[in-house]
């Protein structure tokens, strides 16, 4: 399966800033990659474009981080790249185990530990009421994930910067990053090692469910490794595309500036297509969907 990611940012400056993006695709998907993959940072100056010199670092979490320094004016972010995936979906390990803490890799720990929007701290008691009786590992994980969707709604005007954990368990409302914070911290507070991915989620093989955007989802630690979960999106995707993990979603932002950016212009898309380059088109809308993690529920219980 080949998957094609493009995004074209665009922001107006009063003045010259600094700005830092996390735009590439993640470094352990460059063997994936089939074209692209670049970030082209330009000032417009009427039909007059203009490359800004940009360098690159990784950071504390391995994610491939451009900084620069923006001219004030126009500046438009833009790039585009094809990934060849397996074109499975997102995995359902239903005998995956959780490790006692003290046998975790030591750089999985942060993982458990209070951080910007995920106040580990705070939800002690209220996760230990809700699933401190359940069995460690996937079935606990899943409920987790489970329970934050069915108990927040998604809705674009709930977001807000600085939206913690608390304020979405409070308002139950939220957009995908809201949704991933709280089941992170609940996932913390029963000794679930959780972390934060930001990255590209299309509608592939799928009814079409709106103009294209950035999405946000989480890793939990089980067997070992790190498991996908989509407290937003609760089923199993194709074409998920990495771009960064972290902690929270402080740790990931597409862009901070250093300065007033004014967003003038946002566009993302992520779809897949042929080797030739044509876009396949989404599922009719009424095209029924059978979740495979509800498949191989009924499965196992047969």
């Amino acid at each position: 399966m080949l998957i094609k990611s493009e995004f074209d940012i665009q922001f107006h400056l009063p003045v010259p800033a600094p700005m830092v993006a996390i735009l590439h695709l993640h470094p352990t998907l460059e063997p994936l990659v089939r074209a692209g993959n670049e970030l082209r940072v330009e000032h417009i100056d009427g039909e007059t474009k203009t490359d800004i010199v940009t360098s690159e670092f990784r950071d504390g979490f391995g994610n491939r981080c451009t900084r620069f320094m923006m001219p004030a004016g126009a500046i438009r972010l833009s790039g585009e790249s094809i990934v060849e995936m397996e074109g499975l979906p997102d995995e359902v390990p239903m005998k995956a185990q959780q490790a006692p803490v003290e046998e975790l890799p030591d750089e999985v720990l942060q993982y458990l530990l209070p951080s910007r929007y995920c106040q580990v701290d705070q939800f002690g008691a209220i996760a230990q009421d809700l699933f401190g009786w359940m069995a460690p590992g996937w079935a606990r994980a899943a409920a987790i994930r489970d329970w934050v969707h069915e108990k927040v709604a998604f809705h674009y005007l709930a977001a807000r910067p600085t939206k913690t954990a608390m304020d979405v368990f409070s308002e139950r409302t939220g957009v995908c990053r809201d949704f991933q914070h709280l089941a992170i911290t609940l996932s913390r507070c029963q000794n679930i090692p959780a972390r934060y991915v930001t990255g590209y989620v299309g509608d592939i093989r799928r009814p079409y469910s709106g103009p294209g955007d950035f999405s946000a989802w989480y890793e939990v630690f089980l067997d070992g490794r790190w498991v996908t979960m989509d407290a937003r999106h609760n089923e199993p995707r194709l074409g998920r595309i990495l771009m960064a993990t972290g902690r929270d979603a402080a740790d990931v932002a597409i862009t901070t500036s250093f300065g007033n950016a004014i967003l003038t212009h946002f566009y993302v898309e992520s779809s897949e297509v042929l080797e030739d380059g044509t876009r396949v088109p989404p599922l009719p809308v009424e095209t029924p969907m059978e979740s495979p993690e509800r498949v191989a529920v009924q499965s196992l219980a047969e």
